[in-house]
C-alpha cells in the first residue's frame, strides 16, 4: 500500500487563530507544519519553535515562494484575505483561507478566478462544517424522520474585552460582531435551509461604526423562518435550534465548535456526544489534504458556490445594517 503523500503546510498571520490550526496539525498523520509567516521575524521564530515548524519567514511572499510548501493556511485579519490568497495562488499554492473569505462578494470572485487561472485548490476555512456533531446533524436532518424544519434559532454571543485597537473591534480589518461571529449563525441556515426569499436585519453599533450586535431573520418558503442572532455585549447560550415537524435538534452550546447535539422526539429526549479529541480544527485539515492528494481544486463541501452565496448574504445584511467598511 503506497503511503499519502505529506503534505507540508504554511501559515501565513500568527494570531490566536493560527495558535489553534498549528497545534491540531500536529495530530494528523502525513501532515506537517513547514513553514510560517510573521511581518515580525522574532515572533515568525517564537511560533516555528513552538510548533516545530522548519522555516520561518519576517514577510509572507517568502513563505507563498517556498518552492517546499504545498499549502497555506491564511490567518491574517479579513481585510487581507484577499491579497494574501491570490499572492499564494499566483505561486500555485493550494489554499485554505480563514472565514469570512474575504470582505465582500468582489473580492470573493476575485480569488475564485485566479485560483481557477492556476487550477489551484481554494477553500474558505469554515471548521463546522467539517466537525463530527454538525455532519451528524446534517445527516438526521436530511434522512426526513423528523419532517421539515419548520423554524431555525441560532445565536453566537461573547464579550470581549473593549480594545478599539483590537482586530475584532477595527473597522479597517473588517471588525464588529457580524462577520467575525454572525457568520455562523448565517451558515447554519445556508447549509441547512439554503438561500432565503428575503431578509431582515438590524444592528446597534459602537461609536466607531463597527457593529456591536446584529439580529436577522431569514424567511422561506412555506412561512419557514430562522432567527439569527450575534453580539459582542453579552454571553449568549451560542445554540443552534432546529425545530422540525416531528422533533426538534438542538446543538448545544458553542454549535459553533465541538459540541454536544440533544434530539427530542416523540417524547423522548437522547444527547450525542462525538468525543472529539483535537480542537477541532484537524477536520477541515484532513479534509483539504485529501483533496491535495487527489489533484481537486474544489471542495465537495465548503464548494466555491457556498462561499459565495455565503459573502453575498454577508453582503445584504451589511446594505440592510447600513454597514459600510
Amino acid at each position: 500500500m503506497n503511503t499519502p503523500k505529506t503534505i507540508r503546510w504554511g501559515i501565513i498571520g500568527l494570531g490566536k487563530i493560527a495558535n489553534k490550526f498549528a497545534k491540531d496539525i500536529q495530530t494528523i498523520d502525513h501532515c506537517e507544519l513547514y513553514a510560517v509567516a510573521s511581518r515580525h521575524q522574532e515572533k515568525a521564530n517564537s511560533f516555528a519553535k513552538q510548533y516545530n515548524a522548519t522555516k520561518a519567514y519576517a514577510n509572507y511572499e517568502s513563505l507563498a515562494a517556498d518552492p517546499h510548501v504545498d499549502a497555506v493556511y491564511i490567518a491574517t485579519p479579513h481585510s487581507f484575505h484577499k491579497a494574501n490568497a491570490i499572492m499564494c495562488l499566483n505561486h500555485k499554492k493550494a489554499v485554505l483561507c480563514e472565514k469570512p473569505f474575504a470582505m465582500n462578494l468582489q473580492e470573493v470572485e476575485a480569488m475564485i478566478a485566479v485560483a481557477k487561472a492556476n487550477n489551484v485548490l481554494l477553500m474558505e476555512a469554515l471548521w463546522t462544517y467539517f466537525l463530527p456533531h454538525y455532519q451528524f446533524v446534517l445527516k438526521e436532518l436530511k434522512s426526513g424522520k423528523y419532517g421539515a424544519i419548520t423554524k431555525l434559532e441560532a445565536d453566537f454571543g461573547f464579550k470581549p474585552k473593549i480594545d478599539m485597537e483590537s482586530r475584532v473591534f477595527k473597522k479597517s480589518l473588517g471588525g464588529g460582531s457580524l462577520l467575525d461571529i454572525g457568520i455562523y449563525p448565517i451558515f447554519t441556515a445556508l447549509s441547512t435551509l439554503g438561500k432565503p426569499v428575503d431578509l431582515e436585519a438590524k444592528a446597534t453599533f459602537f461609536d466607531n461604526g463597527v457593529d456591536a450586535t446584529c439580529d436577522m431573520i431569514f424567511n422561506y418558503n412555506n412561512g419557514v423562518k430562522a432567527f439569527l442572532k450575534s453580539t459582542f455585549l453579552e454571553e449568549t447560550s451560542s445554540e443552534a435550534v432546529f425545530h422540525c415537524e416531528r422533533g426538534r435538534i438542538k446543538i448545544n452550546s458553542g454549535f459553533h465548535r465541538p459540541s454536544t447535539v440533544t434530539i427530542t422526539n416523540d417524547g423522548k429526549q437522547s444527547t450525542h456526544d462525538f468525543e472529539v479529541k483535537t480542537i477541532g480544527y484537524s477536520y477541515e485539515t484532513a479534509h483539504f489534504n485529501a483533496l491535495l492528494r487527489s489533484h481537486k481544486t474544489e471542495s465537495p463541501i465548503m464548494n466555491h458556490k457556498f462561499s459565495r452565496d455565503l459573502m453575498f448574504i454577508l453582503d445584504d445584511v451589511r446594505h440592510l445594517i447600513n454597514l459600510k467598511y
